[in-house]
């Protein structure tokens, strides 16, 4: 049984502690400063709780020095302080982020670790990155790759048509900050919220618009090798004109704290979401221009023992599946790991990798 911490308390934390403890495989010790998150986390026999302060750098270093992995599900501006006491500790190390600035610091960091230092394991970036790598393989050259994915309910009822799924502070980060795209070949910075565009799948509307993260250490691997790249959130039709009236017009992107304060007291919260995945990858193959699309969907479900919802299955699966990919000695176990390096069909048929492929996995591919 292997010892792992999980810092941060909140629903995907607890989400992750919960598929981890459920194998018999791992002990979990899920970490947060607040007790009143802490007492919300489920009982099992392999988990246990710690308060713990991030910003109390030697005290997370003496909690992680008897693990075999730290896994941050904490929110996005602590994260590089985690990545900093898994390296004094000299721990395996991965996170949730879609932060580039972090992903760039926990890269700098891994040049001195003894471990595996793996950002961006949940589900964009993460396994998007995974299937995006694992379809433009198959091809001799490529044009362009297309990453999209959205966590939604499946019953809105609001004029944002949109209920609160996950971190609102990881969620605000991704409609303000820059986002990376690769344009003529050139890795580029875009605005979040612009090149709105729109598709149908399963006979249902979504706007697809630019947002921060998505596109991971992907951006920087295929540089050079494909002429566009672009990673964009998927929402209902309407959703983008509003929040950008919000950010812009009435300058909320420099007031997080009422833009939150807003999202999190006007919108509720939901466990009735579905995950859209939808990728395509154009290029030559046999000298003929082809594309290969990879399109799912993943509903809210009962997974080890516990209600969840579409954005904790796929995110929680995301990180875990990683952690026991290494865990089990299929990875080198040293470095830094790019979300790309790891191989579809092995984290398809991982235990965790598994919730992403139900019916099973819906791949269309066209040629």
């Amino acid at each position: 049984m292997k010892d792992v911490m999980v810092i941060g308390a909140g629903k995907i934390g607890g989400a992750i502690a919960s598929m981890l403890a459920d194998t018999g495989d791992y002990k979990v010790v899920i970490a947060d400063r607040s007790g009143e998150q802490l007492a919300k986390i489920e009982r099992h026999p392999a988990i246990s709780t710690a308060t713990l302060d991030i910003a109390d750098h030697a005290s997370v270093v003496a909690a992680l020095s008897d693990k075999f992995a730290v896994l941050s599900a904490a929110p996005f501006h602590l994260t590089g302080q985690i990545a900093e006491a898994a390296l004094k500790a000299d721990v395996h190390y991965l996170d949730l982020t879609e932060d580039v600035a972090t992903t760039k610091k926990v890269e700098a960091l891994a040049q001195n670790a003894n471990r595996v230092f793996i950002p961006q394991c949940g589900l964009a970036p993460g396994f998007i990155s995974i299937v995006a790598s694992d379809l433009a393989s198959r091809f001799d050259s490529l044009d362009s790759v297309r990453m999209r994915v959205g966590a939604l309910p499946q019953y809105p009822s609001n004029a944002l048509n949109y209920n609160l799924t996950w971190s609102t502070d990881g969620l605000i980060n991704e409609y303000i900050e820059p986002c990376e795209a690769v344009v003529e070949g050139r890795l580029v910075s875009v605005p979040a919220m612009e090149e709105r565009e729109e598709f149908s799948l399963d006979g249902v509307t979504y706007e697809a618009f630019n947002t921060s993260g998505g596109l991971g250490t992907l951006a920087k691997t295929l540089e050079g090798k494909v002429r566009t790249m672009n990673y964009r959130t998927i929402r209902y039709p309407g959703h983008q004109t509003i929040v950008k009236a919000l950010l812009n017009d009435l300058n909320l992107k420099n007031r997080r704290d009422v833009l939150k304060d807003l999202f999190e007291n006007a919108l509720p919260a939901t466990m009735q979401d579905v995950v859209v995945i939808f990728v395509t990858v154009c290029g030559w193959r046999d000298g003929r221009y082809l594309q290969e699309t990879y399109a799912n969907k993943i509903y809210a479900g009962i997974v080890a023992g516990r209600k969840m919802s579409a954005i904790q299955i796929t995110t929680a699966a995301g990180i875990a599946a990683v952690l026991d990919l290494f865990a089990q000695g299929k990875r080198s176990a040293k470095g830094f790991v790019r979300q790309e390096e790891i191989a579809l069909p092995d984290f398809l048929s991982n235990r965790f990798g598994r919730v992403y492929n139900p019916d099973p996995v819906r791949a269309r591919q066209a040629g």
